[in-house]
Protein backbone atom coordinates (compact mmCIF):
# COMPACT_ATOMS: atom_id res chain seq x y z
CA UNK A 1 0.00 0.00 0.00
CA UNK A 2 1.33 3.43 -0.89
CA UNK A 3 1.71 6.07 1.77
CA UNK A 4 -1.37 8.19 2.32
CA UNK A 5 -1.66 11.52 4.06
CA UNK A 6 -2.75 9.55 7.13
CA UNK A 7 0.41 7.41 7.03
CA UNK A 8 2.42 10.62 6.92
CA UNK A 9 0.50 11.99 9.93
CA UNK A 10 1.12 8.74 11.85
CA UNK A 11 4.83 8.96 11.00
CA UNK A 12 5.01 12.62 12.07
CA UNK A 13 5.87 13.80 8.56
CA UNK A 14 2.78 16.05 8.37
CA UNK A 15 1.49 18.00 11.38
CA UNK A 16 -2.01 17.40 12.71
CA UNK A 17 -4.06 18.63 15.65
CA UNK A 18 -3.88 15.31 17.50
CA UNK A 19 -6.33 14.97 20.37
CA UNK A 20 -5.84 11.27 21.18
CA UNK A 21 -3.14 8.68 20.55
CA UNK A 22 -2.36 5.19 21.78
CA UNK A 23 -0.43 2.20 20.43
CA UNK A 24 -3.20 1.27 17.99
CA UNK A 25 -4.73 4.51 16.76
CA UNK A 26 -4.70 8.25 16.42
CA UNK A 27 -7.47 10.87 16.53
CA UNK A 28 -7.08 14.36 15.12
CA UNK A 29 -9.19 17.29 13.98
CA UNK A 30 -10.28 17.29 10.33
CA UNK A 31 -8.72 20.16 8.34
CA UNK A 32 -12.00 20.60 6.45
CA UNK A 33 -14.60 20.24 9.22
CA UNK A 34 -18.18 19.45 8.30
CA UNK A 35 -19.47 20.13 11.82
CA UNK A 36 -18.30 22.17 14.82
CA UNK A 37 -16.63 18.98 16.08
CA UNK A 38 -15.10 16.87 13.30
CA UNK A 39 -12.45 14.39 14.38
CA UNK A 40 -10.87 11.61 12.33
CA UNK A 41 -10.05 8.36 14.12
CA UNK A 42 -7.57 6.16 12.29
CA UNK A 43 -5.76 2.92 13.03
CA UNK A 44 -1.99 2.99 12.87
CA UNK A 45 -2.23 -0.26 10.92
CA UNK A 46 -2.71 0.56 7.23
CA UNK A 47 -6.07 -0.81 6.07
CA UNK A 48 -7.18 0.81 2.80
CA UNK A 49 -10.90 0.02 3.22
CA UNK A 50 -13.17 -1.92 5.54
CA UNK A 51 -13.19 -4.61 2.82
CA UNK A 52 -9.51 -5.19 3.58
CA UNK A 53 -10.16 -5.99 7.24
CA UNK A 54 -9.92 -9.62 8.31
CA UNK A 55 -10.98 -11.51 11.43
CA UNK A 56 -7.68 -10.62 13.10
CA UNK A 57 -8.70 -6.92 12.85
CA UNK A 58 -11.86 -7.41 14.92
CA UNK A 59 -10.26 -6.19 18.15
CA UNK A 60 -8.71 -3.18 16.40
CA UNK A 61 -12.06 -2.17 14.85
CA UNK A 62 -13.78 -2.47 18.23
CA UNK A 63 -11.00 -0.41 19.78
CA UNK A 64 -11.61 2.37 17.25
CA UNK A 65 -15.27 2.47 18.26
CA UNK A 66 -14.39 2.73 21.95
CA UNK A 67 -11.85 5.45 21.20
CA UNK A 68 -14.56 7.33 19.31
CA UNK A 69 -16.62 7.37 22.49
CA UNK A 70 -13.60 8.53 24.56
CA UNK A 71 -13.01 11.34 22.09
CA UNK A 72 -16.69 12.33 22.20
CA UNK A 73 -16.52 12.49 26.01
CA UNK A 74 -13.31 14.54 25.85
CA UNK A 75 -14.90 16.93 23.35
CA UNK A 76 -18.06 17.25 25.45
CA UNK A 77 -20.35 15.78 22.78
CA UNK A 78 -20.95 12.25 24.09
CA UNK A 79 -24.70 12.87 24.32
CA UNK A 80 -25.08 13.32 20.53
CA UNK A 81 -22.59 12.53 17.79
CA UNK A 82 -22.46 10.77 14.45
CA UNK A 83 -19.78 8.23 13.57
CA UNK A 84 -19.25 7.68 9.83
CA UNK A 85 -17.04 5.26 7.93
CA UNK A 86 -17.05 5.61 4.14
CA UNK A 87 -16.02 2.43 2.33
CA UNK A 88 -14.83 2.98 -1.22
CA UNK A 89 -14.84 5.90 -3.61
CA UNK A 90 -18.54 5.47 -4.42
CA UNK A 91 -19.35 6.02 -0.74
CA UNK A 92 -17.21 9.16 -0.55
CA UNK A 93 -13.95 7.70 0.75
CA UNK A 94 -11.14 10.02 -0.35
CA UNK A 95 -8.19 8.71 1.68
CA UNK A 96 -7.68 4.98 1.34
CA UNK A 97 -6.69 4.35 4.93
CA UNK A 98 -9.74 3.29 6.94
CA UNK A 99 -11.01 6.07 9.20
CA UNK A 100 -14.02 7.12 11.20
CA UNK A 101 -15.40 10.64 11.11
CA UNK A 102 -16.76 11.73 14.48
CA UNK A 103 -19.16 14.61 13.80
CA UNK A 104 -21.01 16.61 16.44
CA UNK A 105 -22.09 20.03 17.56
CA UNK A 106 -24.96 20.49 15.11
CA UNK A 107 -28.15 18.70 14.10
CA UNK A 108 -27.96 16.00 11.44
CA UNK A 109 -30.65 14.76 9.09
CA UNK A 110 -31.55 11.22 8.14
CA UNK A 111 -30.90 9.67 5.77
CA UNK A 112 -27.44 11.17 5.30
CA UNK A 113 -26.13 12.11 1.88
Amino acid sequence: MSDTIFTKIINGEIPADIIYEDDLCLAFRDINPQAPVHVLIIPKKPLPTLNNAVSADQELLGHLMLVANRVAVKEGVADAFRLVLNNGAGAGQEVFHIHFHLLAGRSFTWPPG
